[in-house]
């Protein structure tokens, strides 16, 4: 049996755990409250798959010290605890965040997407500067409330997502923003991940693991019992109380590049074909269409065209190669007036097609050196970029000011899957669809744990 489900509005869960009103007034601009000794002083919420990536890549700075490290799951806790033996430990960040406030210079989340907001929100309330994996938030009104308080308190940020600072993706945003096809009319982007699922939702319970504390998983999500395999640790992105589908997994990665490079904004309207909604699981295979107002790398309007799921992307004219060649797995195809910019994900060369034919470019004139293939020491650049932001020696890339606008981008998209086949029209600076039953989904309610 479910218990009963308590839910408390964002609004309040925000002032009880110490965020206050944003309107009031806010503490001077800061960067990081660092240690005397420029040393950076890290606290990291969140140690599975990912977040043990995080923490080995913010840790191999030379500058950083790991003090506080939190997760619900005691395995992946002590495993971290193992390469960190001075850090303190926790299981609920709230409890973390106001014992450690004072002893934390910055904070790290890399929990599922449901408690990107809540803990982030928290931390950055205490004037901590956050790194936050992708996608940004769960929600758009979460996305909005984490811009606007990055910019009110001068925080420095970071999202996630590492390729941002490849090679290959500085390379094609110059090659674009240099006017290599002109101007852009269409991006076709597609990756055949599946983290959808058209399944029915699992009935019954199963034991809890003695490892894991169940409550604080859910975190401020729906109740729910606890099922062996379906959510913790691995599948909860293909579900809608948690994750946010492949869109809000290899999308953000794959978008990010044209995104950044066509400086868009958030799209006018969005439509989804997929299958029709189940409440539970999104859908495995989705094709949505965005169009953008124009920039002055675009046309007047720009059409982006997304693919996800098994045997994705759908045959178009726009994605044959030259010599019969196959796709990459996952990238992206930019066409614009005078031909075609192929994106592979990741680490390939963009390749230009003209007329047909594949064409040489000259990357000199770029100054970014020899293309480097080394994943390892490729992602650590985002997240020492980060470190070095904080300590006043560098810039982010990708603060919450880029990343929130692209993450909005991103779960409209999501949303537009609960309105199959069905144009939604998106209105930026009122924050609302045209469409007011869709206008449910921008928010969500925080259940009281």
């Amino acid at each position: 049996m479910h218990k009963k489900i308590q839910f408390i509005d964002r609004r309040d869960f925000i002032k009880k755990t110490g965020l206050g009103a944003l309107g009031l007034a806010l503490a001077p601009s800061i960067l990081a409250k660092a240690a005397a000794n420029g040393r950076l002083r890290t606290a990291h919420i969140g140690l599975g798959g990912m977040g043990m990536a995080d923490l080995d890549a913010i840790s191999s700075h030379s500058l950083v010290d790991v003090v506080a490290l939190c997760d619900v799951d005691s395995t992946a806790l002590a495993g971290a605890k193992a390469l960190h033996p001075n850090a303190k430990t926790y299981t609920d960040y709230r409890v973390l965040l106001k014992e450690m406030e004072d002893e934390i210079d910055a904070v790290i989340v890399s929990t599922p997407d449901h408690t990107h907001a809540p803990a982030s929100l928290m931390a950055m309330k205490k004037n901590k500067p956050v790194y936050c994996q992708k996608p940004l938030t769960h929600h758009v009104t979460e996305a909005r409330e984490m811009r606007q308080l990055a910019a009110k308190k001068n925080l420095v940020t970071q999202m996630g997502i590492q390729v941002h600072s490849f090679y290959d993706y500085k390379l094609a945003t110059l090659l674009i923003q240099s006017g290599i096809i002109g101007k852009v009319n269409t991006v076709r982007a597609w990756s055949p991940k599946n983290w959808g699922y058209d399944g029915p939702e699992p009935t019954g319970s199963d034991p809890v693991p003695a490892n894991l504390d169940w409550n604080l998983w859910l975190g401020t999500a729906p109740d729910r019992a606890y099922k062996e395999g379906a959510y913790h640790p691995g599948n909860w992105r293909k579900i809608m109380d948690f994750g946010c589908g492949t869109l809000g997994d290899m999308g953000v990665h794959i978008f990010d590049t044209p995104y950044n490079a066509l400086e868009l904004d958030v799209p006018e309207t969005i439509i989804n074909e997929c299958r029709q909604p189940t409440g539970f699981g999104f859908p495995e295979n989705n094709i949505v269409t965005y169009e953008f107002p124009g920039t002055k790398q675009t046309t007047e309007k720009l059409k982006w065209v997304w693919y996800d799921g098994p045997g994705a992307p759908s045959d178009h004219e726009d994605l044959k190669l030259p010599n019969g060649d196959k796709l990459p797995d996952q990238g992206a195809m930019f066409m614009g007036e005078k031909g075609r910019l192929l994106l592979p994900h990741f680490q390939q060369l963009p390749r230009l097609i003209v007329d047909g034919k594949y064409e040489e470019f000259d990357v000199t004139p770029f100054n970014l050196g020899a293309p480097v293939k080394d994943y390892d020491g490729e992602s650590k650049k985002h997240y020492h970029q980060f470190v070095d932001a904080c300590l006043g020696k560098d810039e982010c890339s990708a603060p919450f000011e880029y990343s929130a606008r692209l993450t909005e981008t991103i779960l409209l998209g999501v949303i537009a899957g609960r309105f199959p086949n069905q144009m939604l029209h998106w209105d930026s600076k009122k924050a609302k669809f045209a469409e007011k039953e869709a206008n449910e989904f921008l928010d969500g309610k925080y259940r009281k744990f």
